[in-house]
This record gives structure tokens, C-alpha cells and sequence, in this order.
């Protein structure tokens, strides 16, 4: 049977919840929640405002991907331009300053690749992607706290090493994924 005619309503009731952290980049609550069958549990929310990442293609079909240190997990990772979201900031608007900050690019075609959600079980964050095309060449300008290398590779190539797990970072590859319908 498929989903689409399979009708349910699945809910929990938040009774209270209280702020246990509060941090520079996102906040914890713990809530405490009636289920559906009546019974209580607590969960755990991280609350963060969400980011938006950018693919660069440039006329030759070569994207354009950022190496950066990354304490979580103590390694160099390959991945798009991408950033926090301030709050109340338009995704569209940060996706462009991102990939101006990082890569020196502009655009003149920038595409939406859509939304998606990293961690639905505890956490709140939406990362917004785009595909920029159409690129000009500009200068970087790097957060004094960023230390970042531009590799350029074929598009080819970038999605092959998503599908052999040299990259593995959610945003990129599912930016990666979803260009090859625009490129």
C-alpha cells in the first residue's frame, strides 16, 4: 500500500520545557511530552537557526568544493561553501555571501536546490541549498576564525567521491546529488 493513502496522525503534547544550554551557535530544552497512548517521556531539542550551503559549476561543468579543519571530527573535510544562518536571515542572501566569502565567486544564476533537515530527532536545524552558476570571479573573504583551501574538480568526479564515501559530509552530498538535475 502506498504512503499517500495510508492516513494517520501521529502526535505528541508538549507539557513544559525548560532551557538547559544556551550556547553561541544553538540552545538545548528539555521537554517533557504526553504521547499519543497517554504515557510521558522527555525529550531532548536542540534548537539552532539553520544554515544554507552553495554549489559553484562553473561554465566547464568543474565544481567547486571548500577543505576545511573540522574539530568534531578532528579532520579535514570536503564540502560546499556553506554557513550559519543569523536569525531571521533569508537563506537565499547568506547562500550568496557564503560562497562570495569563501570561494571569491559571484553568480548571475543561483538555483535552489530546496531544504533539508540533518538530525529530525533532536535537533531543529534546516540547511537550505543552491547551486550557483553563471560564475565570476571575485576576492574571498574569510571569517578570521576560517581556514579554508578551494579545490576544483569535475562535476564527475565530485559525485563519484560522494558515491565511494570520500565525501561524507549530509549537505554536500545531497547538494552534489540534486545539481546533476541543473548541470
Amino acid at each position: 500500500m502506498s504512503e499517500k493513502n495510508v492516513v494517520q496522525s501521529h502526535y505528541e503534547t508538549t507539557v513544559s520545557e525548560e532551557k538547559i544550554y544556551s550556547g553561541r551557535v544553538f540552545s538545548v530544552g528539555l521537554r517533557d511530552v504526553v504521547l499519543e497512548n497517554g504515557e510521558t517521556s522527555k525529550r531532548e531539542i536542540v534548537y539552532h537557526n539553520g544554515g544554507a550551503g552553495i554549489l559553484p559549476v562553473d561554465s566547464d561543468g568543474n565544481v567547486y568544493l571548500v577543505r576545511q579543519f573540522r574539530c568534531a571530527f578532528d579532520k579535514e573535510i570536503l564540502e560546499i561553501p556553506a554557513g550559519k544562518l543569523e536569525k531571521g536571515e533569508d537563506p537565499f542572501f547568506a547562500a550568496v555571501r557564503e560562497l562570495e566569502e569563501e570561494t571569491g565567486f559571484k553568480s548571475d544564476s543561483v538555483i535552489s536546490l530546496g531544504e533539508y533537515w540533518p538530525t529530525v530527532g533532536y535537533c531543529t536545524e534546516r540547511v537550505y541549498l543552491y547551486v550557483a552558476k553563471m560564475l565570476t570571479k571575485g576576492e574571498t573573504h574569510f571569517d578570521s576564525d576560517e581556514f579554508i583551501s578551494l579545490v576544483k574538480m569535475p562535476y564527475e568526479e565530485a559525485y563519484e567521491k560522494c558515491m565511494n564515501g570520500e565525501i561524507c559530509d549530509g549537505k554536500t552530498l545531497l547538494a552534489i546529488l540534486k545539481a546533476k538535475k541543473y548541470l
